[in-house]
């Protein structure tokens, strides 16, 4: 199939970007002002308000990895340094999520660190809890109650071995991690009046808010293109998720900031859906009706190379 060329010359970058300045120090004064004075509200207000800035700030620190809001990546760094969402060092969500962006191996149930899919060998290897649980997680409910806790159990159990392995550049994402948490902690102890376990579960809720953007991010397709989605919503979602939900445009033009990503798709919207072959949907609301108790895909990879089985005697 032939493609349209798509080009981003005339959506030029400045040097600095003040609308996710803004955004982050927005974000900052929230945590702050709900952790300083969050008793004054119910914890059915503040819970849900703190979980949306601490997703937000997930969001912020993706812009952070491909290069915003300066082009100094240090400095960049220093704007996420402190992991307000305590659960992912950033430089070991920055390593795989770099890994995640070589597309030829997008959906890979080795290679791509972001999937969901499994060898089908591994699958099949599994019990019947363990399905029930992996089955649950494909739907979009799943992703959005336990999906978190799937994912953080995968990605602790591989970064450990390789700690045990000696591998520096997993060890040292988790000392800086831990470095970075001393002043959250003891701000929380000190100056916070929520409680701890309220902070923590409202971590753990802006984790589940981001599921919900990355449940439908890729699909296993032949063709490379065609494995990453398109969601045209503008609503309050596309604004936590910073615009990634036109995942497409992001996946071609990963260095693009945010605000961008929308003009550059509108732009060129026949040529992103003929580059992903229709995978898109109208809004979140269709990605909802379809999938809360639903899934999408099975767990195993659907076109993943079965071994050669041994002939028979």
């Amino acid at each position: 199939m032939t493609h349209t060329q798509i080009s981003t010359t005339a959506f030029t970058t400045p040097k600095t970007e003040w609308p996710t300045l803004g955004l982050l120090a927005l974000c900052y004064a929230v945590i702050a002002l709900l952790t300083a004075f969050g008793s004054t509200l119910p914890l059915w207000l503040s819970l849900p308000i703190l979980a949306l800035a601490l997703a937000l700030h997930s969001s912020l620190q993706h812009e952070v990895l491909h290069g915003h809001p300066f082009r100094n990546a240090r400095l960049n760094e220093a704007l996420i340094f402190i992991p307000v969402g305590l659960f992912l060092p950033y430089r070991r969500f920055r390593d795989t999520h770099i890994a995640h962006h070589n597309d030829s191996r997008l959906t890979d149930p080795y290679d791509d660190p972001e999937t969901n899919y499994l060898d089908p060998e591994i699958w099949h290897s599994l019990g019947p809890v363990l399905r029930s649980i992996l089955l649950f997680n494909n739907t979009l409910l799943g992703r959005i109650l336990i999906g978190p806790m799937v994912g953080m159990v995968s990605f602790y159990k591989d970064d450990l071995a390789e700690m045990l392995k000696g591998n520096k550049q997993v060890i040292a994402p988790y000392l800086l991690h831990f470095v970075g948490l001393a002043p959250l902690v003891w701000w929380l102890a000190t100056a916070s009046t929520l409680p701890i376990w309220a902070y923590v579960l409202a971590a753990y809720t802006g984790l589940g808010l981001l599921k919900i953007r990355t449940y439908l991010e890729h699909r296993a397709h032949e063709n490379i293109p065609a494995r990453t989605v398109l969601i045209e919503d503008r609503g309050p979602l596309s604004i936590l998720f910073l615009n990634n939900n036109f995942h497409i445009v992001h996946h071609e033009f990963p260095k693009l900031p945010w605000y961008l990503i929308p003009k550059l798709y509108e732009a060129n919207k026949e040529a992103f859906r003929q580059k992903n072959e229709g995978y898109s949907y109208k809004n979140y609301r269709e990605v909802f009706s379809k999938y809360f108790f639903h899934r999408k895909d099975d767990v195993p990879h659907p076109l993943y190379p079965a071994k050669p089985q041994p002939p028979k005697a």
